[in-house]
C-alpha cells in the first residue's frame, strides 16, 4: 500500500522534470508505454500516468531540462544558419523571389510591348493590373487554404501554377490581348497563396524570438526577386527577345517545386533530417498562445467568424498597414522603370537598375530590421512596442524619402531617395507583417488573407491611378507627394490600434 501512495505521489507531481516542460512541452510521437487494465486496475493512477507527458530523448536534453525556459542557451549564428529551420525559410525566400521576378519582368516588358501595340500609359496601367485582378481573388480563399492543409502544399500548387502562367505569356501574348491579360490573372491567382503560406511556415518552425528573424530572411528573397528580375530582364530581351524573361523564370519555378517537395517537411517534426536539439528547442520556445503541430496542420472551421474578426481594432490596424504597405510597393513596382526613363530620359537598362538597386538594399535591411526586433523582445521590450517602432520607421521613413525622389534633379539622387526610402520601408515587415501571427495565430492564413485582399484592392487603385494621374496632371512627382501622406496616416492608425497580444475572437459580437 504503501508503494501504491508513493507510485500515485510521483504521477500526481512529476518532481524529475523541471516546470517549463511540465506546463510548456507539447505530446510528441514517441513509443507509447506498454500500459494495460490488467497492470493498472486503479483508475486514478493510470489517468495520471497516461497524462503524463511523452519526452524525446536526446543526448542534447542535459541543455534543456537544466533549469527554467528563460535560462536556456540561444543558439549560436553558426547554429542558427546551419540549421534545418533555416532550410526552410531558405526555400521560402527562393520562393519569393521568384514571384517578384515572374511580377516585375512586364515592368520592363511592358515598354517595347507598349510601342509594338500602340498602347497609351493609361491602358498600359490596365495590363499590368490585370494581374492584381487575379490576385483579388486568391488571398482570402488561400488563407483558409493554409489554415486547413498547411503551408507546404499551399505553396507547392502556387509556384506550379505562377510558373505555369509565367512560361506561358509568350504564346499568350501572340495570341491576343484577352488570352495575355487571362495569363497575368492566372499569375495573379497564384501568387495570392505565397505569403499566407510563408507566414503558416514560419509560424510553425520557428520561435516568437525568432520569427521576424525568418520573416526577414524570407522577405530578402522577396525583394532580390524585383532586383533579379529588373536587372536580368533587360539583358535577356537582348538576348532572346521580348519574351525571353518569361520562358527562364518559368522553368525556374518548375524546378523549384521538385527541391521542395524532396527536401522540406510541413513541420519541425515530420523532417527526416531536423536535429533533436533543434526539435526539442523549436517546441520549448515556441509561443504560448500557438501550438506548432506535430502531426498533422490544425483543423480549423471552413468558414472562419469574419465578423468577429473584423469587429477588432488591431485587425484594422493589420489591414490599413498593408493596404498602404502593397500601394507604395506596387507604385515602385510597375512604374519606377517608367519614371526613370521619362522623368530622367534615361535608357532603359539603366532605369531597370536605378529601380532594382533599392530592391537589392532592402533585402539586405530585412534581416537586419528582423535580427534587431528580435533583439528588441529579448531584452524585456513589449512585442507592442515593438512592433509599433518597426512599423513608424517603415512607413514614416519612406514617406519623408519619396518627398526627397519628387524633389531630385537627376537620376542618380533620386535612386539615393528611392534606395533610403525601401531600406526603411523594410522595418514594416518586422511591424505588421510578423503581428499577424501574433493577434490571431490560429486564423493567421485567412487574416493574412483578408488583409491581402484590401492591400490588392490598394495595389490596382494605386497602379491604375498613376497612369491616369500622370496623364490628367502631367505630374510623376505629385503622385508621389500624394503616397508620401498616405503613408503618414497609415503610420498613425497602427500605432493607435495595434497590438502584439493575442486578441479574442471567440467571443460574440454583440
Amino acid at each position: 500500500m504503501a508503494a501504491l501512495s508513493s507510485a500515485t505521489a510521483l504521477a500526481a507531481k512529476p518532481l524529475w522534470l523541471p516546470q517549463s516542460h511540465r506546463t510548456r512541452v507539447a505530446p510528441l510521437h514517441s513509443p507509447k508505454p506498454h500500459l494495460n487494465s490488467a497492470q493498472f486496475k486503479f483508475g486514478n493512477l493510470s489517468a495520471s500516468l497516461r497524462s503524463l507527458p511523452r519526452l524525446r530523448v536526446s543526448s542534447n536534453d542535459a541543455r534543456f531540462n537544466s533549469g527554467p525556459e528563460e535560462n536556456q542557451e540561444q543558439p549560436s549564428f553558426a547554429e542558427f544558419i546551419t540549421s534545418e529551420r533555416v532550410k526552410v525559410v531558405a526555400m521560402l525566400a527562393l520562393a519569393l523571389a521568384l514571384c517578384n521576378a515572374d511580377r516585375v519582368v512586364m515592368s520592363v516588358a511592358i515598354v517595347p510591348l507598349s510601342l509594338a501595340n500602340g498602347w497609351s500609359r493609361a491602358f498600359a496601367g490596365i495590363v499590368q493590373s490585370s494581374f492584381l485582378w487575379g490576385y483579388l481573388a486568391s488571398p482570402i480563399a488561400g488563407g483558409m487554404l493554409v489554415d486547413i492543409y498547411g503551408g507546404k502544399v499551399v505553396m507547392t500548387w502556387g509556384v506550379a501554377l505562377w510558373s505555369l502562367a509565367t512560361f506561358l505569356t509568350p504564346w499568350a501574348a501572340q495570341t491576343s490581348l484577352s488570352g495575355l491579360l487571362a495569363v497575368r490573372a492566372l499569375l495573379g491567382v497564384a501568387e495570392g497563396v505565397a505569403l499566407p503560406s510563408m507566414n503558416s511556415m514560419i509560424a510553425r518552425w520557428f520561435p516568437q524570438t525568432e520569427r521576424s528573424r525568418a520573416v526577414g530572411i524570407a522577405m530578402a528573397g522577396f525583394q532580390l526577386g524585383c532586383a533579379i528580375g529588373l536587372t536580368l530582364s533587360p539583358i535577356l530581351m537582348s538576348q532572346g527577345g521580348i519574351f525571353g524573361p518569361f520562358v527562364i523564370f518559368g522553368l525556374s519555378g518548375f524546378l523549384w517545386v521538385l527541391v521542395w517537395l524532396s527536401a522540406t517537411s510541413s513541420t519541425p517534426d515530420r523532417s527526416p533530417q531536423i536535429s533533436k536539439y533543434e526539435l526539442e528547442y523549436i517546441l520549448n520556445r515556441r509561443q504560448k498562445s500557438f501550438t506548432v503541430e506535430t502531426a498533422k496542420p490544425k483543423k480549423v472551421k471552413v468558414i472562419p467568424p469574419f465578423r468577429r474578426l473584423l469587429s477588432k481594432l488591431p485587425t484594422w490596424s493589420l489591414i490599413i498597414a498593408n493596404a498602404m504597405h502593397s500601394w507604395g510597393f506596387f507604385i515602385v513596382l510597375t512604374w519606377m522603370p517608367i519614371y526613370f526613363s521619362s522623368v530622367y530620359r534615361v535608357d532603359l537598362r539603366h532605369a531597370a537598375w536605378f529601380s532594382a538597386v533599392p530592391w537589392a538594399v532592402m533585402a539586405i535591411m530585412n534581416y537586419l530590421a528582423g535580427l534587431w526586433s528580435d533583439m528588441m523582445i529579448q531584452s524585456g521590450i513589449s512585442v507592442t512596442l515593438t512592433r509599433k517602432i518597426m512599423q513608424s520607421i517603415g512607413f514614416v521613413g519612406p514617406g519623408l524619402c519619396l518627398i526627397g525622389l519628387a524633389t531630385a534633379k537627376n537620376p542618380s539622387i533620386g535612386s539615393a531617395w528611392l534606395t533610403l526610402a525601401f531600406g526603411l520601408k523594410s522595418f514594416s515587415h518586422s511591424g505588421f507583417l510578423v503581428n499577424l501571427q501574433e493577434i490571431a495565430p490560429q486564423y493567421s492564413g485567412v487574416l493574412h488573407g483578408i488583409s491581402n485582399t484590401a492591400g490588392t484592392l490598394a495595389a490596382i487603385i494605386g497602379t491604375v491611378g498613376a497612369g491616369f494621374f500622370v496623364e490628367l496632371f502631367g505630374s510623376f512627382p505629385g503622385y508621389l507627394l500624394l503616397t508620401s501622406t498616405l503613408y503618414f496616416l497609415a503610420a498613425i492608425f497602427y500605432c493607435l490600434f495595434s497590438t502584439g497580444e493575442r486578441v479574442n475572437f471567440d467571443d460574440p459580437v454583440v
